[in-house]
């Protein structure tokens, strides 16, 4: 697969990306560089990074603390929780999931990507795609990120090896193909002294492609919510969260828009129940509109008096979900205790929430061959295909066509935990989709 060429045209609009890859190959480096060179901290923020690598007997700013910002990380080094920060260039608005890199916080790194347009992947030029890095790949891809922007960091410790930045531009376009990554930039960088970060530099003159910044004011936006980029025309959705009461009667259900934009006179069902009606208004944080794009959290009025609920569906007439007590799912495994059959938890779908039980557990995702193994069960960290029963219905897409409406957690019910994320539907790895 060829490395993207990419338009760097002006836009200015929100993208949301996630950082992943290997503990230690700077990934947390690599975003304080991004913030620190376009100006996005306050003179008391970089003063604080500034003690706080004094403390730690840093030579020089460690820019890791930027967005390390819990003290056990700063004292380990690594990253731990998923840290948000939040960015603007004239050209683009950016929300940043920092992910940890380290195995044991992998559950931490699905979270962060699960919301991502685009995946930031940090390699370590000295060593390559590690186990690690796959294993990232492979959730990433698994959840719907379809975009790669790859740092090959730790360059001058290479002495800028031509065939060093190659050696990680094939694995990558290797592993690319295998995964279904749609579009895939390599670039060359050290983070630690800023080259082809913000700014480009000289230091790789076999290398005249975009520099991290610009390849990230030219990607494509939004596909985190509604479709995975297909050309297939879906319904909206609308998971209601909330009921409003008005003053001398009537309700509207509030929620956030998904799968395609909602609009005034449009006929709707409400699930799981069946119920049909027409919109009849729709309210905006700026005030009555016709449409409601997908993202936009809105109050809908029907024009029928319905029973709705929080954790209904709201959703295009033209284009339902499946309805069902039982579905096949992919399952990233978070906890020691292994995920067997017969097990039972609670499961949040969009806004609703009831008990599950594990049917059984069909297969493993091998993450270095990306076959299915079968198994009986999961152990912590693993991915697997699973059946899964539910005590009251769901409305679910297929995780491949939508990741709002195809996606849920498992919940322990005695310690309140999340114990796994899925995704409705076989791996997207391997189903075509």
């Amino acid at each position: 697969m060829p490395i993207a060429d990419l338009d760097v045209s002006p836009v200015v609009n929100l993208l949301r990306f996630a950082t992943i890859g290997s503990v230690d190959d700077g990934k947390s480096t690599v975003i304080g560089r991004l913030l620190v060179d376009t100006r996005q901290l306050f003179d008391d923020q970089f003063d604080a990074v500034v003690e706080a690598s004094r403390n730690r007997g840093v030579g020089d700013v460690d820019l890791s603390f930027v967005t390390d910002g819990l003290r056990a990380e700063r004292e380990q080094g690594i990253t731990i929780d998923v840290a948000y920060r939040y960015a603007a260039t004239p050209r683009r608005k950016f929300v940043i999931a920092d992910c940890p890199g380290h195995v044991q916080y992998t559950a931490n790194m699905a979270t962060g990507a699960s919301t991502a347009d685009l995946a930031l992947v940090v390699v370590d030029a000295t060593s390559g795609v590690k186990e690690q890095t796959r294993r990232h790949l492979c959730i990433a891809a698994l959840l719907g990120v379809r975009q790669l922007i790859v740092c090959a960091n730790k360059m001058d410790r290479v002495g800028w090896s031509e065939k060093a930045f190659d050696n990680v531009v094939a694995e990558m376009e290797q592993l690319s193909a295998t995964l279904g990554i749609e579009s895939l930039t390599v670039i060359p960088i050290s983070a630690l002294y800023g080259d082809n970060v913000v700014e480009a530099s000289s230091a790789a003159p076999f290398y005249d492609g975009p520099t991290v910044l610009e390849a990230l004011e030219a990607a494509p936006t939004g596909g985190w919510a509604g479709t995975h980029g297909d050309d297939v025309t879906r319904a909206a959705r609308l998971p209601v969260q909330w009921i409003l009461r008005h003053p001398g009667g009537g309700r509207s259900y509030a929620g956030m828009v998904d799968g395609a934009p909602l609009r005034v006179g449009e006929d709707v069902t409400v699930l799981p129940q069946g119920l049909r009606s027409t919109v009849s208004a729709i309210e905006t944080p700026a005030g009555p509109a016709e449409e409601a794009l997908v993202g936009l959290s809105v109050s809908v009025s029907l024009s029928d008096d319905l029973d709705v609920s929080r954790g209904d569906l709201i959703v295009g007439s033209g284009d339902l979900p499946t309805v069902t007590s039982e579905f096949t799912a992919t399952v990233c495994w978070f906890t020691p205790t292994p995920l067997r059959a017969n097990t039972r938890y609670r499961i949040k779908h969009t806004t609703r929430s009831t008990p599950a039980m594990i049917a059984s557990v069909d297969a493993r995702l091998d993450v270095n061959d990306l076959n299915l193994v079968p198994v009986d069960e999961l152990l912590i960290n693993e991915i697997g295909v699973v059946t899964i029963t539910t005590a009251s219905p769901l409305a679910v897409d297929i995780y491949a066509h939508n990741r709002i409406t195809g996606s849920f957690v498992l919940i322990d019910e005695a310690t309140n935990v999340t114990v796994a994320a899925g995704m409705v539907g076989p791996p997207l790895l391997l189903n075509g989709e």
